[in-house]
Parts: structure tokens; sequence; C-alpha cells
């Protein structure tokens, strides 16, 4: 039987970066307007971001467009055929190319071509607050900010159907999804934070004595929870290893939004203030000067990020990513993986260290970690592996 005898692997870039350091923002050619919401596909590439008309009479909220963008930010489409509507919360696919928005004060609505045609789905019209999404977009959950209950609905077929869960009362604000959609994570203004491991058919609750919540991220794995909030006017993040099981507070500035990469590593937190981001799981945080932030996106990588604001317009971070090429085994052979990268790489193989080439298999996303995966066959020969710009 062949069998491996030498793999190296190796990854390279052709620099690196300090993510934290390295933190620039740039204003996008998108409009000025009331942005309240956006999402991006795992690479990054593929933005949606959404907004309302501000307040009318009687503080009713006015309609607003959706815009999507197909080359990080770079120029913008209006979506028209998306209402304009009281635009609260987006969420996308990993490949960009399902979205979905939701209208506080409407319905939740769905588009499978990238934001070319868009469909209300049957969820109720209610004042939807946050709608999250599983990296294939089969799987979608959804919380409403009103009382009484129901106000929190979940979807296992894109959305053709939803299902009202019960769950203990909270004014919700939001919530967020593992990349395979069976983990769950959402918190309410009263201090509320509700973790499930299977689609919210129960949950395990954690109540902030004292404290409320504004914005949850998750990792792709859903074993890394972040919790932004504050105790007595003092900003908190709270952060979980394990799914919600327990958490860790830190003291922070107060952010209103969060975000995450899919290890969970690199963090992104919106303040009025400031924005802040870690690369050491929440330990410890830089902050830049961009202020009034709504809403936050990260890339599966982290090294791609954008932020709206309402009143204000669209901005864009890009840091050089250095992808790490993991290894495992498998049957047969061995698996070589990475995080999807924010920027073209190519895995090259090598038998001497010296001639590189492409190799030709495409490698295959895999929705539950957000990771490209290749397996190699089992072979008697040495084998050298790396992954390279083009």
């Amino acid at each position: 039987m062949k069998t491996f005898r030498i793999l190296l692997v190796a990854s390279t870039a052709l620099r690196t970066a300090n993510f934290a350091l390295a933190q620039t923002w740039t204003q996008t050619s998108a409009p000025i307007t009331n942005w309240t919401a956006v999402a991006c596909s795992a690479d990054g590439s593929k933005l949606i971001v959404a907004a309302n008309g501000g307040y009318g009479a009687n503080y009713t909220i006015l309609p607003g467009p959706i815009y999507i963008s197909t080359n990080s930010g770079a120029t913008w489409t209006q979506a028209s055929n998306a209402p304009d509507a009281a635009w609260r919360s987006v969420a996308s696919s990993a490949d960009g190319n399902k979205l979905i928005a939701a209208v506080n004060g409407g319905g939740i609505y769905r588009s499978v071509d990238l934001g070319l045609t868009w469909t209300q789905t049957s969820a109720p019209n209610t004042n939807w607050v946050s709608v999250a999404s599983s990296a294939d977009a089969n799987i979608l959950a959804a919380v409403a900010g009103i009382f009484p209950p129901p106000d929190f609905y979940t979807s296992g077929d894109s959305g053709n159907t939803w299902t009202a869960k019960a769950s203990p009362y909270d004014r919700w604000i939001a919530i967020a999804s593992s990349a395979d959609g069976n983990k769950l994570v959402a918190c309410g203004g009263l201090g509320t934070i509700l973790a499930s491991t299977n689609s919210g058919s129960s949950w395990t609750t954690n109540v902030i004595v004292g404290g409320v919540s504004s914005s949850v991220a998750s990792s792709a794995d859903g074993n890394r929870l972040v919790v932004a909030g504050s105790v007595a006017g003092s900003g908190k993040i709270y952060l979980s290893t394990n799914s919600g099981l327990a958490w860790t507070q830190i003291n922070t500035p107060f952010f209103s939004r969060v975000s995450s990469s899919a290890d969970g590593s690199k963090l992104v937190a919106a303040g009025s203030s400031a924005i802040y981001v870690s690369t050491d799981f929440g330990a410890t945080w830089v902050t830049n000067i961009l202020a009034g932030a709504t809403s936050v996106a990260s890339s599966a990588d982290g090294n791609k990020l954008a932020a709206v604001v309402n009143g204000g317009g669209i901005w864009t971070c890009q840091t050089t990513p250095t992808p790490q090429l993991n290894i495992a085994p498998t049957n047969p052979g061995l698996k070589l993986s990475w995080i999807v990268p924010s920027a073209n790489f190519v895995l090259q193989q090598s038998a001497d260290l010296v001639s590189w080439e492409d190799m030709t298999n495409p490698p295959a996303l895999n929705l539950t970690n957000l990771q490209d995966e290749i397996i190699l066959s089992p072979t008697n020969s040495s084998g050298f592996y790396r992954l390279k710009t083009p």
C-alpha cells in the first residue's frame, strides 16, 4: 500500500503585516446615507449594505436602499429590485451569492443571485432587528424586538418556511450563527445572552446582571463567541470558548457592533468614537479614529473589514493576509486546509524545495469551518507544499 514517506508543509507570503497596527480605513465611493447594516462573503470581495431613510413624523422609520459591491467596495450598484424599506439587518452566504435582509416593521427578504432579484420570505411582518445565516444560507435565524413573543424564528429551508422558537423574553438586539447553522447565539438589551447548539431547539441562558448587550459575533465553528455590552455605563466584552456554556468578561470602551474572523482570533468592534481591532482573541485591542460605525463585517481571515456609518459613508480596511497551511490525516491520504483568504493564494508543490509548480486540482470550500481543502492521495514520494500569491 502506498504511504507518505515525508511531507513538509510550508506557508509563505510575500510580506507580513501586523493587522492591528496596520489598521487603515478608506472611504468608498458609496453614497452618504443612513447606513444600518453590512455583511460580506467569506473572502470579503462581495458586500451587501442596507440603509433606512431616517425618521419621519411620529418617529416613523423611513425607507432606504440596498447596495451591492462585487469588488470589495471599489464600486457599488443599487439593488433596484429590492424595495426601499427600513432595513435593519443583512446576512450573506459564504460565496456572497445568497443574501438575506430584514426590515424593522416589515418582512425578511432574500436574493439568490447576488442582489439582482429579491423576494419576500414567509417570515411574518414584525420589528425585525437581526438576521443570521449559515454559510450555505439554508439555515436562517432572526430575532425581533417586540413584546409579547414570539420574537425568535428559524428556517431550515432558506426562508421558505419559518418556525417560532420559545425563548426567554428580552429586548432582542442581535443574533449570530455558526457556519453550519447549528450553533446560535443571541443577546438582548436587558442583558440576556442565549446560546444554542441545535438551531434554537433548546437554549443555555446567561444573564449579565445589571447590564445590557448590544451585539454578538461567532467563529465559524460556533465555539468562540463575543458579545459587546456594558455594565453601569462601562463597556464590557464577553467572550466564550465553549459555545456559550461559560463566559469571561473584559473591560473595554462601549461597542455597539462586533464581528469575528472564522477562527475567532481577529475581532473588530465599533464604538461611537472609534473602531477597535484585536488579533489575539480579544485579549488586547488597538484603536482607529473612524467614528460612528453602526455595523461592521469581516472576511473569514479577518483581513478585509467593512464598516457603515449612519448618516455617513461606507468604509473598508484591508491588510495583507498570511494564511496558515494546515495538515491532517484523512482516509485515504492527507488533507491540506487553510482559512478562505481575502486575497488570491495558490497552493504549490515541490519535490526538492527548489522548483515549484501550481497544483491543478482546485480546493473545495468546507462550509462548516470556512476553510479551503485539498485531499492528497497516498504516495511513496516526498512532497513539499506552500501557499503563495500568484
